[in-house]
């Protein structure tokens, strides 16, 4: 049994030899909505009795040479995560350590992968691997090397890492992994994102669910534009944003039709989006040939949920996004809308991210040109929690969530709309 795992075994080089961590550490196989251990050959992870995403099938197995494979179809996520051994110090392989492992993308034309390591509590970190993975797809096993501090940000605590890797998977796909290392003086070989700069960086969204509609819904977007020009209509509002700003088309329809559609208004939301995301489409013409009044813009509670990201790296992202916007339509002004609550107590973790980047949007208006908006107390109960109402999922808008949102927006748009 030693002899079939040892190449997955994290091997640390404390004393100039490999130490192998199969003892006590367990391979967790997980979906959106189950886990299993991989204990045998091959594993499974049970469906819940009523599955909120019934078709998804996650399943693993581990072969003669110790590679561990994992299958997933149709699944939100799907994950081989190390956990349950003894902490680990990984301090000591910063600056200079990598961790390493060779892949075998079997298949990911409909999936998206990423790669995590925990640090802490309320800490994992994360490289998205989606375009990079694809490309690697039928070239047999590839050995990957990418530095530690891809996974570091500033005042993180490697000194006690609990869960040291996990290989994630969305959508459908299968992928096989071997030879998992930390190397205390490594060569890294893979680029992965500066986490400094990834919100000021323009891409398009990197998620598998997204790849099929999110460029299609940008030229959509753009013959929308073209179409009100070549009409001779005038488009005085514009909402830039994410799944929030795009589902005025879905669950807000209504409010927007009896609110804003005698503007002409567009909507510029694409869920998903982070702020490097709205960059990139701005800078790809979705603010060309219109001369709106007034902008809505709302964007950064994906950098939140994603990745946990500094509040001060989504502001400057933020910044980013209304420079671009005062560059392209100077004539505009801009409604700054602080993000929406999230999570359905005041306490939650994402909720208390979100509010630590409103507490600094302020510093981006003027009062203005730029004017800062925080509707949060009209979305939330009197003790602060959110309803189902309003939110059902505590993050998207009902109906109902969208007409008090409208509503709200009625004077401070009516000002900035005033010729």
């Amino acid at each position: 049994m030693m002899k079939r795992l040892l190449p997955l075994l994290l091997a640390l080089p404390l004393t100039g030899h490999a130490m192998d961590l199969d003892h006590g550490w367990r391979i967790a196989v997980t979906d959106f909505e189950g886990e299993a251990l991989l204990t045998g050959e091959r594993v499974t992870v049970p469906k819940p009795e009523r599955p909120r995403v019934p078709a998804s099938r996650v399943a693993a197995r581990r072969g003669e040479d110790g590679a561990l494979t994992l299958q997933f179809s149709n699944s939100w996520i799907a994950q081989l995560r190390w956990q349950g051994g003894p902490p680990l110090d990984l301090s000591a392989y910063l600056p200079q350590g990598t961790v390493e492992f060779d892949l075998n993308v079997i298949d990911l034309a409909h999936g998206g992968l990423k790669f995590k390591l925990g640090c802490g509590k309320d800490c994992e970190r994360k490289i998205p691997f989606l375009f990079a993975g694809r490309a690697l797809a039928g070239t047999g096993p590839q050995h990957l090397s990418f530095a530690l501090r891809c996974f570091w940000r500033e005042g993180d605590d490697f000194s006690a890492v609990r869960q040291p890797f996990t290989l994630e998977g969305t959508g459908s796909g299968e992928l096989r992994i071997s030879h998992l290392r930390f190397n205390k003086q490594g060569k890294p070989t893979t680029a992965c994102p500066d986490y400094r700069t990834q919100s000021v960086t323009p891409e398009p969204l990197q998620e598998s669910w997204a790849t099929d509609w999110w460029l299609p819904r940008h030229e959509a977007k753009l013959a929308e534009i073209r179409a009100h020009r070549e009409a001779g209509r005038r488009v005085d509002l514009v909402f830039l944003g994410d799944s929030i700003t795009q589902g005025w088309e879905n669950e807000g329809k209504a409010a927007w039709a009896a609110h804003y559609a005698r503007h002409h208004a567009v909507a510029l939301g694409f869920g998903g989006d982070r702020t490097e995301n709205l960059l990139w489409r701005l800078q790809h013409g979705e603010l060309d040939g219109m001369a709106p009044r007034a902008i809505v813009l709302m964007i950064g509670t994906n950098n939140t949920g994603d990745r946990l990201e500094d509040p001060a790296l989504t502001v400057a992202g933020i910044r980013r996004n209304l420079e671009e916007i005062r560059r392209r339509q100077p004539q505009a002004r801009v409604l700054l809308l602080a993000l929406f609550p999230r999570d359905e107590q005041p306490d939650g973790l994402l909720r208390r991210h979100n509010a630590r980047v409103n507490a600094l949007l302020p510093q981006l208006a003027d009062g203005k040109q730029v004017v800062f908006l925080d509707i949060g107390a009209a979305l939330t109960q009197p003790d602060g929690t959110l309803s189902r109402d309003i939110l059902p999922d505590a993050l998207h808008l009902s109906p109902r969530g969208y007409e008090i949102w409208a509503r709200s927006l009625d004077a401070p748009l009516a000002e900035l709309l005033t010729p």
